[in-house]
């Protein structure tokens, strides 16, 4: 019971801070003409987060963290991705109900993807905590331990869609939601900053 718990505190604790991988699941629920329409998204986010803390507790956090190259390539890159995804969520227009136009399917798969696995706060939170983490338990503690942090990324994932369809037939002022994205941009402008901060 000690294992589920933390695992699931801990992988909340990880997902909760808005993100480009939140916040595309979160608009493609209310972009989309129903729930689901915007489940490829959400699926597919919560498959490659379920990829990265199976093989991060199966010891890939132990290669990467062992080599300082590696994981200052990740962290470039994620500055890189960080700066880039800003940008398209500031001048987005995905978030306004009134002239947004529904991704289609591959589209939405390929996005998710991306804010999925080039995202360095996944790949190192991920590697870094529930890797190290899952040391703490073997056997039957440790498949709890992840199947916990694996059930808390689907139900998250499940949520900031459902929300986003939820709050489309309350039918919120598109404003709200274009500020939204703006204030997701500076956050990841800022995560960016931060983080080349560290890097330098």
């Amino acid at each position: 019971m000690e294992a589920v718990l933390h695992g699931m505190l801990l992988a909340f604790g990880l997902i909760l801070p808005l993100g480009a991988q939140n916040v595309f699941v979160f608009t493609q629920g209310v972009t989309q003409p129903s729930l689901l329409r915007a489940l490829p998204a959400m699926i597919t986010a919560a498959i490659c987060d379920t990829v990265l803390i199976v093989l991060a507790i199966l010891g890939l956090s132990l290669i990467v963290l062992q080599f300082e190259w590696l994981r200052l390539v990740l962290l470039a890159g994620g500055i890189l991705f960080l700066g880039y995804m800003g940008k398209v969520i500031w001048f987005s227009r995905a978030a306004n109900m009134e002239g947004a136009e529904a991704m289609p399917l591959k589209k939405q798969i390929v996005f998710a993807l991306s804010v999925s696995l080039l995202n360095p706060h996944a790949l190192l939170d991920t590697i870094g905590v529930i890797g190290t983490s899952a040391v703490m338990y073997s056997g039957q503690e440790q498949l709890a331990f992840t199947l916990a942090c694996v059930m808390a990324s689907w139900v998250w994932f499940f949520g900031l869609a459902a929300a986003g369809a939820a709050l489309k037939r309350m039918r919120i002022p598109a404003q709200i939601f274009i500020g939204l994205n703006k204030c997701s941009a500076l956050f990841m402008w800022g995560t960016a900053v931060y983080l080349a901060i560290g890097l330098l």
